[in-house]
């Protein structure tokens, strides 16, 4: 066929991470394209930073860190991507610790100077992302029939004309497209659609106070008329967006942290910091230090496999115990009452193999599986104490006190080895057990001190080991380190209301604690090795009970208010490195925590300022500056840009709604979408001209702000490769269509 190639027309809107993704797989396949077509590809990013966004511009504040390590973030589909399509050479798809190895030698920058463990900057994450995408970039530009165009512009629009879509932008130019890629990443609230925030911003204005919405970009919306040297801000939150503000304002301001002996590090400030940092939360704990990965030697060997919290699990409760739910799908689960006890239960199995052995699993195992299967069937375990999540660790505790009975006779020489497993009928590997328990709770070097002992059939050292010390601040008797769902969540140890210097010394104590935990890695310390292999390995099993309406809509609310935080705390914070400085900020008094759980900031006319009360702690302070340092989930009429909402107004999109059989509904946001992820219209159609990908699915779908991770088929890439299929599809029955037209003719 001869003459001018059809133009087929494909925009992106957004420019960030994921349109870095699709660039990849489309540039990798663009052999697909048949010769009497032609491409053209609009690529529209508000911040003008193509490739990483604003989220992660490169010219953002070095202050601020990634919560994934180099080795675990990648730019392209790799082998162990299913279907991907044609591969890259290894050498043309680095890992972020690769790009960064590669630039060092060039540059000799330190940031860039990291092993594959270690936690990179984000603005370095932002110029390997943009180098990528002008990388991929380059290769589409260089087929003969590909033009690729970037826009500096925000999008205001989709809207549809017959069969073609014109996406529309701010000031009012329009851009004809046949398919439209959105991915317009995490965006944030306006605060004049929070009846809220407009209340806290009147009183700003009338009182000469400052209240800051939304923290992004750092250096714009923490200037320093509003938090430099004299200022105090309250930052409301404790979480990543709380630490990327404390360090902004600190490090950021021109402070340095310097070794500091057994403290670690010593906070040295530079005058230009405000006068007081307040940080402050529901918890009043930052999120717990992530720790050490020990898993990246073999991910598929050393990430934990579910035992009990497993897809065929939810599938048997969804079966016996399951509330049916309005129209199609399968049963619907209460969170608390079906999941978190398989939740609870896998810690707590996590916990007591990693402190005892893995050897043990089998025998955990059989003392667990008359509960076990008696809960999955909606049994008495089921139904019994259903307001207790640890209801099923009975069985699992008995097998541990059997086990640190045997544990401590042999440690105190009451009974040797062969002794303790004959008492056992042989049942349990005691040698094995006694040697991961000392060297879990006091290190290598007492682990081969011991083994030298037992294999010269000598009694254990008796506390040669009475004088051993835990470096990782673990209970030095075989009867402590129990597992307590209780003590995660809430680790400060309960007592009579402290005093703000008192809870200070608290949160200082717990901190230096859960630091030597993180360092002692996610294979080694039961306690860290328990959240890890949960909440991050099994994180898909949690969202396999909880997407697509998995849960009531009652439950659903309850898991995203209440299970999402305790996920971000326990398994998704920052680096214990960074989570150092926070301690050292604390300890020389710049960051106050002082006010302590509960904390409730109220307008204090009089002062003219915002007041944080504690009501724990009688902590009350008033702050200059007020920075909201919460993260909201997706609300498209809540959204600072009017995207979303003009899509609503179209009936473009409608919103997806988690409905139960007798009625009750939950809309927690996000767009009502096909697996596919095409957006379906207020009509019920489908527009298949759309794919929607990224945040704006939150509410059916859970977990969705990630990078890509090499080796493991992330979702991410999975969700990428799902939308260029029916790119190719859609474009290839177009030409189909058009040679049909033709020849008909």
């Amino acid at each position: 066929m001869t003459g001018t190639p059809r133009v087929h027309r494909l925009a992106i809107v957004g420019g960030g991470p994921r349109a870095t993704y699709a660039l990849e797989r489309l540039s990798a396949d663009i052999g697909r394209l048949g010769p009497g077509r032609s491409l053209e590809i609009r690529v529209f990013e508000r911040s003008g930073e193509f490739g990483s966004g604003e989220a992660h511009s490169p010219t953002q504040p070095r202050t601020s860190y990634l919560n994934r390590i180099g080795n675990q973030v990648s730019f392209a589909a790799d082998e162990s991507v299913k279907d991907a399509g044609p591969l890259r050479a290894p050498g043309r798809r680095p890992t972020l610790h690769q790009w960064c190895r590669s630039r060092f030698i060039r540059t000799g920058h330190p940031d860039l100077d990291l092993g594959p463990e270690d936690w990179p900057k984000r603005y370095v994450h932002g110029m390997a992302l943009q180098d990528m995408f002008g990388s991929y970039l380059t290769e589409l530009r260089a087929h003969p029939h590909v033009d690729v165009f970037l826009h500096h512009e925000e999008v205001v629009d989709v809207e549809r004309h017959g069969e073609e879509l014109t996406i529309r932008v701010a000031d009012g130019v329009g851009f004809p497209a046949d398919q439209v890629l959105m991915v317009t990443g995490h965006t944030h609230h306006d605060p004049r659609w929070s009846a809220r925030s407009r209340a806290l911003m009147d009183f700003a204005c009338r009182t000469g106070s400052t209240y800051v919405p939304y923290a992004y970009p750092l250096d714009k919306a923490l200037t320093a008329d509003v938090s430099g040297a004299g200022h105090v801000v309250g930052i409301a939150g404790m979480g990543l967006t709380a630490i990327d503000e404390i360090l902004y304002l600190t490090e950021g301001r021109g402070g340095s942290f310097v070794p500091d002996g057994q403290l670690g590090l010593r906070y040295r400030p530079s005058g230009a910091e405000p006068a007081k940092l307040l940080a402050f939360s529901e918890t009043g704990l930052f999120t717990f230090a992530r720790p050490d990965n020990h898993k990246e030697a073999d991910p598929a060997r050393l990430e934990h496999q579910g035992v009990f919290l497993t897809p065929a699990a939810v599938d048997q409760l969804r079966a016996s115990v399951g509330i049916p739910r309005a129209g199609a799908g399968p049963n619907q689960l209460d969170f608390e009452r079906d999941v978190l006890p398989l939740v609870v239960l896998e810690m707590a199995f996590v916990h007591y193999t990693t402190l005892f052995g893995s050897h043990l699993a089998d025998f955990f195992g059989e003392r667990l599986a008359g509960v076990y299967r008696g809960f999955l069937a909606g049994g008495p375990p089921h139904g019994d104490r259903p307001g207790d999540p640890a209801r099923l660790l009975g069985p699992l505790e008995d097998a541990v006190s059997e086990l640190a009975d045997v544990v401590d006779a042999v440690l105190h020489g009451r009974v040797t080895v062969a002794q303790a497993e004959a008492g056992t009928s042989g049942r349990l590997p005691v040698e094995a057990t006694v040697l991961r328990w000392i060297g879990v709770v006091f290190g290598a070097e007492q682990e081969a001190v011991t083994r030298a002992a037992l294999c010269r059939n000598l009694a254990a050292p008796e506390r040669a080991a009475a004088s051993w010390v835990s470096p990782w601040r673990l209970d030095e008797q075989p009867h402590g380190n129990r597992f307590s769902w209780e003590r995660t969540l809430a680790p400060l140890a309960a007592g009579p209301s402290r005093s703000p210097e008192e809870y200070r010394a608290a949160v200082l104590d717990f901190m230096d604690r859960d630091h030597v935990w993180a360092i002692h890695g996610n294979l080694n310390n039961p306690h860290k090795a328990a959240a890890d292999g949960v909440w991050r390995d099994l994180r898909g099993v949690i969202s396999y009970a909880v997407d697509d309406g998995g849960l009531t809509p009652a439950s659903h609310r309850v898991f995203l208010s209440r299970y999402v935080r305790v996920h971000n705390r326990l398994a998704n914070g920052a680096a214990a490195d960074v989570m150092s400085r926070i301690r050292a900020l604390i300890r020389h008094g710049v960051l106050d925590v002082g006010t302590g759980p509960g904390t409730v900031v109220v307008r204090d006319a009089e002062a003219g300022r915002f007041r944080v009360n504690g009501p724990v702690t009688g902590a009350s302070r008033l702050v200059d500056t007020l920075a909201d340092a919460r993260i909201h989930p997706f609300d498209p009429h809540l959204d600072a840009s009017p995207l979303f909402r003009n899509l609503l107004e179209h009936g473009t999109v409608r919103l997806w709604r988690n409905a139960s059989e007798g009625g009750d509904v939950f809309e927690p946001g996000g767009l009502d979408l096909t697996d596919h992820s095409h957006p379906v219209r207020a009509d019920g159609s489908v527009e298949e001209r759309l794919t929607v990908l990224g945040p704006a699915a939150e509410g059916r779908r859970s977990f969705l702000l990630s990078a890509l991770r090499p080796g493991a088929d992330h979702y991410v890439m999975r969700d990428t490769l799902t939308w260029l299929q029916d790119f190719w599809g859609m474009l290839e029955s177009a030409d189909a269509a058009g040679i049909a037209a033709v020849r008909t003719a």
